[in-house]
């Protein structure tokens, strides 16, 4: 895995992280291709299909400075198999004590997921510095987050879940928020069509996002 340092200077240079579900891996390489010539330098790809961890290999060899990280981590099997594809960091949409053992034997990038200030003060009491927001707008939006920077101004978030054009920058303005997490950028239908040039051109207006937030 990265380093918090290599992931940091990552998503400052585009932060907006392109969520992806992909169901073939035939995608991952134009897939990969066309982010990043949109600008993009961070993907998550989540665990939600039985291509997903042959397309994070794939992306990673593919484009070797495109930090490909691992979503939707939700066991000690995820774990391991995301690190053996060779993901670049682990995300998680929430954290239960198995997952918390699992997740404490490996160094890098790890971002739990949190919706409550609770939760959040409890990842970060167990070394966790930049947690996932999620989901994002149903538990309370940047609203929420705004709230927490007043009392926990020493942690950071990366909000995913209901986060569109219209409402990510207002998430990045926020201080105590590095990137935002979106499913918008690379839709279903798009890559089974080789929409690759629609792809490219939404990396693109989400970076101007990032750089105007």
């Amino acid at each position: 895995m990265k380093t918090m340092t290599a992931f940091r200077a990552a998503i400052e240079a585009a932060p907006i992280v392109p969520v992806l579900t992909v169901n073939d891996a035939r995608y991952a390489e134009p897939l990969a291709e066309a982010l990043v010539k949109g600008g993009m330098t961070t993907v998550e790809v989540t665990l939600r299909t039985p291509a997903a961890l042959d397309v994070i290999r794939i992306m990673g060899e593919a484009q070797k400075d495109l930090l490909v990280g691992a979503g939707t981590i939700i066991s000690e099997g995820d774990v391991d198999a995301a690190l053996k594809a060779g993901a670049d960091f682990l995300v998680t949409p929430g954290a239960s004590p198995l997952l918390l053992d699992a997740l404490g034997n490996h160094d890098g990038v790890i971002l739990p997921g949190v919706a409550t200030t609770s939760e959040a003060m409890a990842r970060f009491d167990e070394g966790y510095g930049v947690m996932k927001f999620f989901p994002a707008e149903a538990a309370g939006g940047a609203n929420f987050l705004k709230s927490l920077a007043g009392p926990l101004p020493h942690m950071d978030f990366m909000p995913t879940g209901g986060i569109t054009p219209k409402n990510a920058a207002d998430y990045l303005a926020l201080p105590n928020v590095i990137a935002v997490g979106g499913s918008w950028l690379a839709t279903k239908d798009e890559m089974a069509n080789g929409d690759w040039a629609t792809i490219t051109d939404k990396a693109r207006d989400a970076v101007r996002i990032g750089r105007g937030a």
